[in-house]
């Protein structure tokens, strides 16, 4: 397990900490908040005499925020104390839907676009007095359109180089569908973080005989574009590694897209094997399930579909079913986006905390050091791996 007493934190801090989460990530901000609150009481011998750690331990780190709206929808953003030398960390989760505000005395869910508005709503408050600001987006917005088909609009590249433009140092978001919108702002710092280590360990502590080698266990790519992840994870646990294609029917569009046909399969048999599905979003789900019902028909054993953000925006009444039908044995997702009740109350869910990971990260970053070692799992994964074959708790 990764600790903070591993890491090297000697630098002297950028500036005096403040975590800003906005309306819809309070639930995570304060998980984050209670993790730096106690490892810097922990420490805090360390630093008190020295001027310039003041203001380094306090009882809470979270800087108030509001965005109240006039009654036409307009709002504005507004700080409740001083942020003048300040790090700054503002939390945005672009997909929690259960937020809502009124317009015209009509009630309204905020959508992606809502969140990235207050964002910079938020952004503009701190009008230039913070030391620096860093925005922590897990879901990274409009991440799915990242690259231009025909007579399209390139509004992930857009939105990255817009918060730039308003004084943003650093952006940190989770498993983005395609890395490579970075180049965007080639001359900024953006660091997209994989959980790999917390979907493994999730399962190992609610599934106790799991047989982590390549004559029992295998992890599936659903399609193309999430092979790298699914490599990555199978090299690391010592499994062979499959995929899946999709056929397209490019002849037509529904719902935006040219539907999906068929998904064909690549890799070794699946036969009597634990299959591990690993991907970065789970949408409709109609994919991950289709591709589920694939590996039932070829005999596979148990099978844990693994994602960073779970959207289920279809519901969750087909997964029911699957579950109930033993297709789908476990899912995995983080909470690094809004969760509904009824997710959390599912007997196939397990929840991936990833708050004690984000403090670390805003932790290390504070003291201006590096986060190589904490975005690289691989040795973490092998030494939760040791344990668990060993019998010890993980």
């Amino acid at each position: 397990m990764l600790r903070r007493s591993d890491r090297n934190l000697e630098n002297i801090p950028v500036g005096a900490l403040g975590l800003i989460p906005l309306t819809g990530c309070e639930e995570l901000g304060a998980k984050v908040n209670d993790y730096l609150v106690k490892w810097r009481q922990e420490s805090a011998h360390q630093y008190k005499d020295d001027v310039a750690f003041n203001g380094y331990v306090k009882d809470n780190y979270i800087i108030g925020a509001k965005v109240p709206r006039f009654g036409s929808g307009e709002a504005k953003g507004i700080l409740t104390e001083s942020v003048r030398g300040k790090d700054l960390y503002l939390l945005v989760d672009v997909l929690n839907y259960s937020v809502t505000y009124q317009m015209t005395g009509n009630t309204n869910h905020m959508s992606p676009d809502d969140h990235f508005q207050n964002l910079k709503r938020i952004i503009a408050s701190v009008g230039g007095k913070g030391r620096r600001i860093n925005v922590i987006m897990p879901f990274l917005y409009e991440s799915r359109q990242h690259k231009r088909s025909s007579r399209e609009s390139l509004d992930c590249a857009l939105a990255l180089q817009e918060l730039v433009r308003m004084g943003v140092d650093n952006i940190i978001t989770f498993d983005a569908h395609d890395p490579r919108v970075q180049n965007a702002i080639p001359l900024s710092g953006f660091e997209t973080v994989s959980p790999a280590y917390q979907f493994t360990r999730g399962l190992m502590r609610t599934y106790k005989d799991l047989q982590f080698d390549s004559e029992h266990m295998m992890v599936i790519s659903p399609d193309e574009g999430a092979t790298a992840r699914a490599i990555y994870l199978a090299n690391v646990l010592g499994l062979d590694m499959g995929m899946f294609y999709k056929r397209r029917d490019y002849t037509r569009i529904v719902n935006g897209r040219n539907p999906i046909v068929a998904h064909e399969f690549l890799g070794t048999s699946v036969d009597g094997k634990d299959v591990i599905i690993i991907d970065d979003m789970i949408s409709s789900g109609e994919s991950i399930l289709d591709v589920a019902k694939q590996l039932k028909k070829r005999k596979a054993k148990r099978i844990f579909a693994a994602a960073t953000f779970g959207l289920f925006t279809n519901g969750m009444d087909q997964f029911d079913q699957a579950y109930e039908d033993g297709i789908i044995d476990g899912i995995l997702t983080t909470n690094l986006i809004y969760q509904t009740p009824d997710l959390l109350s599912k007997p196939y869910y397990i929840n991936c905390d990833m708050s004690k990971y984000i403090a670390l990260l805003i932790d290390t970053l504070n003291h201006d050091g590096s986060i190589s070692s904490i975005l690289n799992p691989s040795e973490r994964i092998q030494n939760v791996l040791n344990r668990y074959k060993n019998g010890e708790e993980v």
